[in-house]
């Protein structure tokens, strides 16, 4: 049997999907109970009073350009976290299947996984050897109830891009047993390429990207599960119909021609450089003990006084994220490499007393 749906829940892979309306946009809609008006100020291509295509193929097509896999290896949903969320519900069976994460990292795996009932086991990143990951300590963790095997690279909010051959070993010595998920939502700052490649080696790996961050569309929350197409045939069973709107879809298309791409890419190397100018900057401050190195579009430091970090930076108009909630941080913040006047606002409320 194939390796991944060997991992999956038997009713998901007996599910009967939900049968949306068929998408024949050459003739008048008369089948899905849609609205034939347009709303008042609807400046969208396709109209709001229709439904969207489900999983849109010229967005997919686009997608797989970027990615560069076939689009049958492809999900589109609402962001990376929905492409977390199907995967619980594919793999993870209430009180009996875990997740294993490497902490610290991405909250929502575990949020996830606990809203389907099963267990979170975490191995901490080694932060003696600048949040390493161990993967003798991963694989002797692991046991077969464990279905998802997270990791994030590079790492929220450790920032740093994960060994890649640890990556690799853990991928080699779990594949067939466990579906190994690689978060790439942050790999258009670190220089390096996407691991997509290994799905040609390994059966049981899935990657997830985003258009959140590098390509500006936080707000129109879409993301993308890239797998087999064994996995990504059972998730379009798993996810709802018409899971894209279609601002969404019409906003992704845009910002991935060839043009948008190519204004994208000079963006990112403007902020890579103004990350290094602001890491700089802060490690002069008498308020930062330790500025991490960074792969991401974000910086993580550690305070001598974080709250009083925090304080200067409200006072000053911004605002960082507070980390102390994790034991692994006890005196940590996270701070979004903005533009270069925010940036620099920041830097002067830490001098003012």
């Amino acid at each position: 049997m194939n390796p991944l749906l060997s991992l999956a829940r038997a009713e998901i892979l007996s599910l009967t999907p939900y049968s949306h309306a068929a998408w024949r946009p050459s003739l008048t809609r008369l089948h899905a109970n849609e609205a034939p008006w347009r709303p008042a100020d609807d400046r969208s291509d396709a109209g709001l009073n229709r439904y969207p295509e489900p999983q849109p193929a010229a967005l997919l097509e686009r997608l797989a350009a970027i990615y560069a896999v076939t689009p049958d290896r492809l999900l589109a949903c609402r962001g990376s976290d929905e492409a977390i969320d199907v995967l619980s519900r594919i793999f993870l069976r209430a009180g009996r299947d875990a997740i294993l994460q490497c902490t610290p990292t991405f909250g929502m795996y575990q949020v996830a996984a606990r809203i389907q009932g099963a267990e979170v086991l975490e191995v901490p990143l080694d932060r003696e050897r600048g949040w390493r990951l161990d993967p003798e300590r991963v694989l002797a963790a692991w046991h077969p109830g464990i279905k998802l095997v997270y990791l994030c690279s590079p790492n929220n909010p450790t920032a740093n891009r994960l060994d890649t051959a640890a990556v690799e070993s853990v991928c080699a010595v779990l594949d067939g047993q466990a579906v190994v998920v690689i978060d790439e939502a942050y790999i258009e700052w670190c220089g390096s390429p996407s691991l997509v490649s290994w799905l040609d080696r390994f059966a049981t790996l899935a990657i997830l990207r985003t258009l959140s961050k590098a390509h500006a569309l936080a707000g129109a929350r879409l993301g993308a599960l890239i797998a087999a197409p064994s996995l990504i045939e059972v998730a379009r069973r798993v996810v709802p119909p018409y899971c894209l709107a279609q601002p969404t879809i019409e906003a992704a298309l845009a910002a991935l021609t060839p043009a948008a791409l190519e204004v994208s890419r000079g963006r990112i190397q403007a902020l890579i450089a103004e990350r290094e100018r602001l890491a700089a900057e802060l490690a002069r401050s008498p308020l930062v003990e330790r500025v991490w190195p960074s792969d991401g579009n974000f910086l993580l430091i550690d305070c001598t006084d974080p709250d009083e970090f925090m304080r200067r930076s409200l006072e000053g108009g911004t605002i960082v994220r507070d980390l102390r909630a994790n034991a692994a941080l006890s005196r940590s913040l996270r701070i979004t490499v903005g533009e270069p006047a925010a940036n620099e606002r920041l830097l002067e409320s830490l001098e003012r007393r």
